[in-house]
């Protein structure tokens, strides 16, 4: 097991499975030095624990839960590119999408459940630029959507 694995075992945490593509695209490729992620859904043994706006259906506090579970799922894709998540440098962007009810503003702390859960996994490693973005609607219904580019070390 690799040093960032028992990071998530000693957070009480387990890397899931790769959540298998829902139409034609990889969950993650490599470009020389860098993993692109596809957009990752809080998707837990092959379901939404929640679907709806954040702001009406899904409360804030669970659409932060939900984005961190979507960091969970970035980082399975990674892995199952580059095989070995010790090989990370570093997260270099994280784009986090909120399926927002008309008038919830608060993208940003949503989005912080990936950050987060990726500073506490990588340490400083884990430290990104970002993007939340509020949108109208998601696939599934989805109400969060996150994707990551990170540098590796052969």
């Amino acid at each position: 097991m690799s040093a960032v694995e028992d990071r998530l075992a000693e957070l009480g945490l387990k890397l899931p499975q790769v959540v298998p593509p829902l139409a034609a695209y990889q969950p993650a490729v490599r470009s020389g030095a860098y993993v692109h992620t596809s957009g990752q859904l809080p998707m837990v043994d092959g379901a939404l624990p929640a679907t709806g706006k954040v702001g009406a259906e899904v409360s804030p506090e669970q659409a932060k839960e939900l984005a961190a579970t979507c960091a969970l799922n970035a980082l399975a894709a990674v892995k199952s590119v580059i095989g070995d998540l010790d090989k990370i440098v570093r997260v270099v962007k994280v784009v986090g999408f909120v399926a927002s009810d008309p008038g919830f503003t608060g993208q940003p702390g949503v989005i912080n459940g990936a950050s987060e859960l990726l500073g506490e996994v990588l340490g400083d490693k884990g430290v990104h630029a970002r993007s939340a973005v509020g949108v109208a609607v998601l696939p599934i219904d989805a109400p969060v959507e996150v994707e990551m580019q990170v540098e590796v070390a052969d």
